[in-house]
């Protein structure tokens, strides 16, 4: 099971998106059989069955056993990863193009370098684990506070300089790229700013209001 499956084929989204059989692709984080589903979702087995073959068709379900129960066959089956992401593959005709708009400050622009970059590490994953090897990626998370927009902006200025510098002294395009000795990598540095926590709902406050 992957920890994270990138969904490109547009069926294959479709169906994982239907609430039911988004709640199936969650219990079955653990194999489970359509008995066992029909329980924990509320629902007859025979229409467990119906969306587990729909999931099954699409690569979202696999079979883990089949356990010979009389003259009954039940199929343990298991949700393909652990979650679940869409990729931009999926609305290719209505996907953010980065080149569109190369903005560096254009929020748009942010949106379409993280749809590239689920649609690239999708295709990485599934390669990676095809040919069984580990895939060497790198990220950095964080939140940081600003006393002003100056500051920020100070901030922005400062770190891509301290990248371009980075990536001068590192960025081989002479002979040894040329002869295939080298690996291309993707580097994307993104800023914006943090959510606001949503504020608890309380009903004493509501009724001391009426």
């Amino acid at each position: 099971m992957l920890d994270i499956e990138v969904i490109e084929d547009p069926a294959a989204a479709e169906a994982s998106l239907d609430p039911i059989r988004t709640r199936i692709l969650q219990e079955l984080a653990e194999p489970g059989s359509a008995t066992q589903l029909s329980v924990k979702v509320g629902l007859p087995r025979q229409k467990v069955n119906y969306h587990l073959k729909a999931l099954e068709r699409h690569g979202l379900v696999e079979l883990v056993e089949e356990r010979k129960k009389g003259n009954v066959t039940e199929r343990v089956v298991r949700a393909t990863a652990a979650s679940y992401l869409i990729s931009p593959v999926a609305l290719a005709s209505v996907a953010p193009d980065p080149r569109r708009f190369a903005d560096r400050f254009s929020a748009f622009w942010l949106l379409a370098l993280a749809a590239r970059t689920v649609q690239e590490m999708g295709k990485l994953i599934a390669g990676a684990a095809a040919a069984k090897k580990k895939l060497a990626s790198f990220a950095i998370d964080g939140e940081i506070t600003f006393r002003s927009a100056s500051d920020r902006a100070a901030f922005a200025e400062e770190l891509g300089v301290a990248v371009t510098r980075l990536v001068d002294k590192y960025h081989d395009g002479g002979a040894s790229a040329a002869a295939g000795g080298a690996r291309k990598h993707r580097l994307v540095v993104v800023l914006h700013p943090a959510l606001k926590a949503s504020k608890p709902h309380s009903p004493e406050k509501e009724q001391d209001n009426d």
